[in-house]
């Protein structure tokens, strides 16, 4: 079995990446071998690529896939040649083909396609921990989302709207901003023509809000900090302009006796359960139209140096995918 990939000799800009065909044993004990069908695109990708986050050399690429099974290893039950399965976060997936940890694997639902699955996983389990396990948003509770038109974004006005919560979204430009409105959105905030802290404040008559999900990082951090509302939680899940400074308790203390937090998705889903859990939650919440995703880019895997130009540059909205 021959398999196309994307590797990467050392970390930097997109130009880093190149394509290699090589050889693809048999799956070992424990392994499902995986023709892919779509591939997601995260940003976690560009951390790992650039050097954010560090790689040992030469590495593959890519998170998230869904496919189906070619074969199964000694010792793996619950999978079957022919199954549609799909799979989150595992290193490697920028391929054509591939075997991959049956513990990490589950099966797509009838009515949900590949694409979608690959589009989803990731970002839907992300906004399954951010608002049921991180902090369970409630009813009638104002929530504050940093970068809402991207893939997590448009996903969580969604759940979190669902939820009974005013999602209050913060994008930039007008087209996004009317974009997200259609997604769930109560309120869009433009971040390149207001203040986010004023207008916050004018929303929520003073008060701020009791949760602030940022992916921003070091940009929006003074931002999110003056947008809570006393005892209010600061959620830091990602980092698209550099990590968010340290904080100091005193921070926290004068600013309303806030909490700040940094989880990762690795975390909550680490135990099997948890990942079937969340995945289940999300694949029904697609199925029953409580979900929209938005697959609002295609590229060939073979066109990976411009889908990441394109994902850093912020000029994507809704999910990314590559096509083997």
């Amino acid at each position: 079995m021959k398999t196309t990939r994307v590797i990467v000799l050392e970390q930097g800009g997109p130009e880093v990446m190149t394509l290699e065909t090589t050889d693809l044993t048999a799956p070992a004990a424990g392994e499902v071998q995986v023709e892919q069908t779509a591939i997601g695109l995260n940003y976690m990708d560009i951390y790992q690529r650039s050097g954010a986050y560090k790689l040992a050399l030469p590495s593959p690429l890519g998170l998230e896939a869904a496919g189906h099974v070619l074969s199964v290893g000694p010792e793996v039950t619950g999978f079957s040649v022919g199954n549609r399965v799909a799979y989150g976060p595992v290193l490697g997936a920028y391929a054509t083909h591939r075997n991959v940890p049956a513990e990490r694997l589950v099966k797509i639902p009838d009515g949900i396609s590949d694409e979608i699955a690959a589009a989803v996983l990731m970002k839907g389990t992300t906004v399954e921990y951010l608002l049921n396990r991180t902090h369970k948003v409630s009813k009638d509770e104002d929530v504050l989302f940093w970068a809402a038109s991207g893939g997590v974004g448009q996903l969580a006005g969604q759940w979190g709207t669902h939820l009974g919560a005013r999602m209050i979204g913060v994008t930039s430009g007008a087209e996004n901003c009317r974009a997200i409105l259609e997604v769930g959105y109560a309120e869009a905030i433009d971040r390149t023509t207001e203040d986010v802290s004023a207008r916050v404040s004018e929303l929520t008559t003073g008060r701020g809000v009791p949760v602030v999900y940022d992916s921003i990082g070091a940009a929006t951090f003074d931002d999110s900090i003056k947008c809570l509302a006393t005892y209010g939680l600061f959620v830091s899940f990602g980092a698209t302009t550099g990590e968010a400074p340290p904080v100091p308790p005193g921070l926290l203390q004068h600013s309303g006796s806030l909490y700040f937090t940094r989880p990762t998705l690795a975390d909550y889903i680490k135990d099997r359960s948890d990942l079937v859990h969340a995945a289940t939650e999300v694949f029904r919440l697609v199925l029953e139209g409580v979900l929209t995703v938005n697959i609002n880019q295609r590229f060939a895997l073979g066109e990976v140096v411009e889908a990441h130009r394109e994902l850093a540059a912020g000029t994507t909205t809704g999910s990314t995918i590559l096509v083997p």
